[in-house]
């Protein structure tokens, strides 16, 4: 499922650039988790021991903390997924420097290219596991009636008509609910996701 993202202020990664201590300690609580996660997912893919992972993991998000105040998105499509996989990068070529394997250099300069095999997957996996956090994320401020027939409606493919019958609501119940939802899932996500 595709979402657009608008610029918006009110965006968990725009929250975290504020300058006003509180909204950006709340927002690095609900940032971190997500990427934490995929983070770890990223690096156990590569083959690293959970040791190494821990300790990437947690030098990614140190830079995460550092550099994200002064991140301008530029307003292209994967802006920020392409700067966190280059900062993961850079850190990953770091260690292989000191630990070398027989593919870390192939592996890095798939990473290095947009375009490889292995660079789209990462995009893919980034997307996929944002979406799914920011699911998690805004489900508890809606009705489970409106967060149904959001689902059925938008990740299941199941036509409005039918997602109204199976709930006991009109067809308009449903295509207002999938409305409020994106409408909500397109201001948390400004930025993350294209």
């Amino acid at each position: 499922m595709p979402i657009s993202s608008p610029e918006t202020s009110l965006s968990l990664l725009e929250r975290v650039r504020e300058s006003q201590a509180h909204a950006a300690e709340q927002a690095w609580e609900r940032l971190v988790p997500i990427y934490q996660s995929l983070l770890q997912k990223w690096l156990r893919a590569a083959g690293l021991q959970q040791a190494d992972r821990d300790d990437l993991n947690q030098r990614v998000l140190e830079v995460l903390v550092r550099r994200l105040p002064q991140f301008k998105h530029n307003g292209r499509p994967g802006a920020f997924r392409a700067w966190l996989r280059s900062i993961t990068v850079n850190f990953r070529r770091e260690f292989w420097r000191k630990k070398p394997t027989p593919e870390s250099s192939s592996v890095l300069d798939q990473l290095v290219d947009p375009h490889s095999d292995l660079s789209k997957l990462w995009d893919e996996q980034h997307d996929r596991h944002v979406l799914h956090s920011l699911l998690d994320l805004v489900a508890m401020e809606f009705t489970d009636t409106t967060w149904r027939a959001f689902r059925r409606l938008v990740l299941d493919s199941v036509p409005a008509r039918t997602v109204a019958a199976e709930l006991g609501i009109t067809t308009n119940a449903v295509i207002i609910a999938k409305s409020r939802v994106l409408a909500r899932l397109r201001q948390e996500a400004g930025g993350w996701l294209d």
